[in-house]
């Protein structure tokens, strides 16, 4: 299949960090909307657009996102032994997908096929924005194929999210006097020991449950006792711990430790078809949001492991062969629906 490298390098040139996706997205329409497909737009309600290109009625939908993680890494070429590598941030998420999607599409046109669509959503990576607002817009279809780098393999399952608000209280007082108030950081020291110590079950598909700390807060001065510590806490969760992980977290709530549940996704099962190799994966992605499709495949080209770095990247075979599975996954459901 070929492959319009100018246009892959024109699509990185945009900076389409999370909240700046608009413009590109206007650029999408005027490159993509020409041939035999339509496009329409759908306002998500912060600023941000969602497209949808049709091929006839769309029951087959790729999918992948507009936004990419910042700061914003402008693009380059490189050869190596093994051919031609693109840098730069979106290249591997989600502009490398989004790419070849658009290269399969083009493709299946060509073929004469109909019936399939190409939707790219905002906001994936803040939130699902994007997908929560289609899935309310649009009736949505049988079939959709989201793309996020897993290697080019068809994902079986994928793990769970859960995130939780956490303010720690503490009372305010000379740091030479401790013993006349109370820390909050060591109350979080503390916290962190019993989360350390908490033992969630195993999953025999998806392994261990994870957790990250974020925008950890303590905005005293270091000769005052700490009245407040605040953060993110974020889980990975599996099928056996996903409404534990709820649980046991809320019931840590009271005295001086305030618990604020902020949802997530729950751990997801995924459609695979014969002649693919497939994975399972701990990232999050817009296909448990888009309920109004009943069945999904997440599958695209990449390495999961360079997605959000200093030093993303993916090779131009890897795209190819993506968009050449892309069409091949369309004619394999196309026989099976």
């Amino acid at each position: 299949m070929d492959i319009d490298i100018d246009l892959f390098m024109r699509m990185l040139s945009i900076d389409s960090t999370s909240s700046k996706e608009r413009g590109f997205a206007d650029f999408l329409e005027k490159e993509f909307g020409s041939g035999k497909c339509t496009v329409s737009r759908f306002e998500v309600g912060d600023g941000t657009v969602n497209l949808l290109l049709s091929w006839g009625h769309p029951g087959i939908v790729f999918c992948s996102h507009l936004d990419t993680v910042p700061p914003y890494i402008p693009p380059t070429v490189e050869n190596d032994a093994d051919g031609i590598i693109v840098r730069g941030r979106g290249s591997c998420d989600a502009k490398g997908q989004i790419f070849s999607m658009y290269s399969a599409c083009r493709e299946l046109e060509k073929r004469g096929y109909d019936g399939f669509g190409l939707l790219l959503l905002a906001g994936e990576e803040t939130g699902s924005f994007g997908a929560k607002s289609f899935r309310d817009a649009h009736p949505g279809g049988r079939y959709v194929i989201v793309g996020e780098p897993t290697d080019g393999k068809m994902v079986s399952a994928s793990k769970g999210t859960k995130s939780f608000r956490i303010t720690i209280k503490g009372k305010s007082f000379h740091s030479g006097y401790p013993q006349y108030g109370e820390s909050a950081v060591e109350k979080f020291v503390d916290f962190m020991n019993r989360l350390r110590a908490t033992e969630f079950p195993e999953d025999p598909l998806l392994g261990k449950t994870t957790w990250n700390v974020g925008k950890l807060s303590s905005d005293n001065p270091q000769n005052i006792l700490s009245p407040q510590v605040s953060f993110r806490l974020y889980f990975r969760t599996t099928f056996v711990s996903d409404t534990l992980v709820s649980s046991t977290i809320g019931s840590w709530a009271g005295g001086d430790i305030q618990v604020e549940a902020l949802g997530g996704d729950t751990p997801m099962h995924y459609l695979t078809l014969e002649g693919f190799e497939t994975t399972t994966v701990s990232f999050g992605n817009d296909a448990p949001q888009l309920s109004n499709f009943s069945e999904k495949i997440l599958c695209g080209p990449g390495s999961i492991l360079v997605a959000h770095t200093p030093d993303e990247y993916i090779r131009l075979s890897d795209i190819r062969t993506a968009a050449d599975n892309y069409v091949r996954m369309f004619e394999l459901l196309r026989e099976r629906k």
